[in-house]
């Protein structure tokens, strides 16, 4: 699961979300599934060269959304969803798409353009 993420320290958001993201999105595109036991936290961080704070961080955003589980004294685990609630692949990209279509409104980009260049690069 390690090797399935890395942050990006220059990029101008926080590590911990960066972090919270990708597990979101390892779970919603099954490498990481139901009750699958992840890394420590000290390891998480020893791996990304980062604060244990941050990663803790990050799970500790998971856990209050119900992507993970902490029970006292085990190991942190992707919790079980209930396939209602469960984000769709597409809702993940939402916000990525919300600011692409800022950025193209921005730039004088229309509809049909930005559809073609999504198109090209599909």
């Amino acid at each position: 699961m390690l090797e399935l993420i890395n942050v990006n320290p220059s990029s101008g958001e926080p590590i911990y979300r960066q972090l919270s993201e990708q597990i979101v999105r390892l779970i919603v595109g099954g490498q990481l599934e139901t009750e699958q036991v992840l890394p420590s936290v000290r390891k998480m961080a020893e791996h990304l060269s980062v604060n244990p704070m941050t990663v803790s961080r990050a799970v500790q955003l998971l856990v209050e959304q119900g992507w993970l589980e902490r029970r006292r004294g085990q190991a942190t685990r992707v919790a079980k969803r209930e396939h209602s609630e469960t984000t769709s692949s597409a809702q993940l990209l939402k916000p990525e798409v919300d600011e692409l279509v800022s950025l193209a409104k921005q730039l004088g980009i229309g509809r049909d353009e930005l559809i073609k260049l999504i198109d090209s690069c599909w």
